[in-house]
């Protein structure tokens, strides 16, 4: 999971170096880094059946074996289209890691240790986000490009080793068959709306291009739905989303995922940029979150203990909604200081709503339904992320645009700079134009404090959500049973 992580954030500070090197242009860069995700968003749901059906352990191996693989290929591959095909393979082996990941932990803790192992498979992979750039900008300081596929090589190995010695085989052997064709609908589907959100803030959503590949997206997830309701062990099993202890953690969840992506966007754009600190520097200073994040992995268990999910995770949503709040304040004069207030609640916030939002949800699910479960729920993270990345990068762009001021630049000029921030930067410092580059830095906060507002409402909503709704977890909802007895499972 640690490697996941960075896996997501790493790339970021080596696609200049990439792009200089491969010759890769722009929208070859952005496949680089969205083949990725959209493969891994895609294929989660499916990767947590095959679990319950072949057993975990042994396609949790499978899945970081193709991670390995896609690793190793990454190394020795040299044009943009083999990159984009080594990326894509990673996403293959992500997205069999990270449910299945999930899916053993109540097979292998009961409900008083779950808690704990919950927070520290969450802290590991949250660590891993400024990870990226810290790890990716030394290792591009020291070695080539390629390092950043080879760093995960020696971790994958230990997980191998881990999964072969320490952890016992589960499985479902009366699980639902592998169906080709909803399997198909599941991944284009899926496919389709990921790749529409990452090109949205790109292309336009007027476009053309983005507008149809949700149109196809709506219509291939709503004839998977309309399969698996006449199926009677379907694949997507919504039946586990009529009990309301995993239906309101599993919301729970991706809503504290959609605020935590939202805070994670806007920032190192603001460090790198406006604060003018490289890529190992912009990681150094994400580091308050993870304190956060560690402080609350190891204080969420007795908490919830004592007062139950309920409480532990609509407080955590309004500290979220609060750093949201207070980052929304940010101004041009403002130093690092205040954005290390910031992340830090944003970082005590995420740990004290994800760990137990998590727990609460596979400790609903019966033991045997623990794949489908979890890919499920891992699946609806995953594209609450994504929407959030798209919907604030959006309106980023929109009032970045809006409030530049390129009075009086060339017509390319002008172009590029309205562009991106970096951009602009370049364009600043080529015309030795001050004014551009204040106006591009108090554009980009304009458009950032919206975003971080964006975040705040959302935030406030869903512990408002998450107070009416969510039930309290401490009585038989919280053991996992809710009523079903669970199939035998094969250890």
């Amino acid at each position: 999971m640690l490697v996941l992580g960075f896996d997501g954030t790493i790339l970021n500070v080596a696609l200049p170096v990439m792009a200089t090197q491969l010759g890769a242009d722009t929208g070859e860069q952005q496949w680089i880094a969205n083949s990725y995700f959209v493969v891994f968003a895609a294929l989660m749901l499916p990767a947590g059946l095959l679990g319950d059906r072949f057993g975990r352990r042994r396609m949790l191996l499978t899945g970081l074996a193709i991670f390995l693989a896609g690793s190793l290929l990454g190394v020795f591959v040299d044009t943009p289209g083999l990159v984009i095909a080594a990326r894509s393979v990673l996403g293959v082996g992500g997205a069999l890691i990270m449910p299945l990941a999930m899916a053993v932990l109540p097979t292998l803790f009961p409900p008083e240790e779950r808690t704990k192992a919950v927070g520290a498979v969450s802290a590991a992979s949250a660590l891993g986000m400024p990870l990226g750039p810290i790890v990716g900008g030394w290792l591009l300081d020291h070695f080539w490009w390629g390092s950043i596929f080879l760093i995960n090589v020696p971790l994958v190995l230990l997980g191998i080793a881990a999964c072969v010695f320490l952890l016992p085989e589960t499985h479902d052997p009366s699980s639902p068959k592998v169906d080709t064709v909803s399997t198909a609908l599941t991944v284009t589907g899926l496919g389709a709306f990921v790749f529409a959100l990452n090109e949205g803030p790109t292309r336009g959503w007027g476009s053309g291009f983005v507008l149809g590949s949700l149109v196809l997206a709506v219509l291939l997830l709503a004839g998977l739905v309309l399969r698996e309701r006449r199926r009677a062990r379907p694949m997507l099993d919504l039946a586990l989303l009529r009990h309301r202890g995993f239906l309101w953690s599993t919301i729970a969840a991706s809503l504290v995922s959609f605020t935590l992506m939202g805070l994670l966007f806007v920032l190192p754009t603001y460090l790198q940029a406006v604060l003018g600190l490289d890529a190992f520097g912009t990681g150094l200073r994400m580091m308050p979150m993870m304190g956060g994040l560690l402080v609350a992995a190891k204080a969420a268990g007795p908490l919830v203990g004592k007062f139950g999910p309920r409480p532990v995770i609509t407080g955590a949503l309004f500290v979220m909604a609060v750093a949201g709040l207070l980052g929304s304040r940010t101004d041009i004069h403002d130093g690092y200081g205040w954005t290390a207030l910031w992340l830090t609640l944003a970082g005590f916030g995420f740990g004290f709503g994800i760990i137990p939002a998590m727990d609460g949800a596979l400790g609903a699910l019966p033991r045997d339904r623990a794949g489908n479960g979890s890919g499920l729920l891992m699946t609806l993270r995953q594209v609450a992320g994504a929407v959030g990345i798209a919907v604030l990068g959006s309106l980023i762009a929109g009032a970045y645009t809006a409030r530049l001021d390129t009075t009086g630049l060339p017509p390319a000029a002008a172009d590029a700079a309205s562009d991106s921030l970096g951009r602009a930067h370049q364009v600043a410092a080529e015309l030795g134009s001050e004014a551009l580059a204040r106006s591009a830095d108090s554009a980009y906060l304009h458009g950032m404090d919206l975003a971080l507002l964006v975040c705040a409402v959302s935030g406030i909503a869903a512990a408002m959500l998450t107070a009416a709704f969510l039930p309290d977890g401490r009585g038989k909802e919280a053991t996992g049973d809710h009523g079903v007895v669970p199939e035998k499972v094969d250890a």
